[in-house]
């Protein structure tokens, strides 16, 4: 049985090179990006935080192994 598995990773810096620096990383390591998550404040237009979420299908042997 497949099940899937997500990873959440801050970035406190939001910046077109942190999230290609954590994107590269990540899917790097077999993680598929699952969607990126702006955090705002009211009183900026640029996002303060960004939660970037990767999912990962894995087979229930591998599941026993974690």
């Amino acid at each position: 049985m497949e099940y899937t598995s997500y990873k959440v990773v801050e970035v406190p810096l939001v910046t077109d090179e942190e999230l290609e620096k954590v994107i590269n990383r990540w899917v790097g390591e077999g993680w598929m990006l699952d969607g990126i998550h702006f955090a705002m404040r009211e009183s900026s237009r640029r996002p303060s935080m960004a939660f970037v979420v990767f999912a990962s299908n894995k087979n229930e042997a591998a599941k026993s192994r974690m």
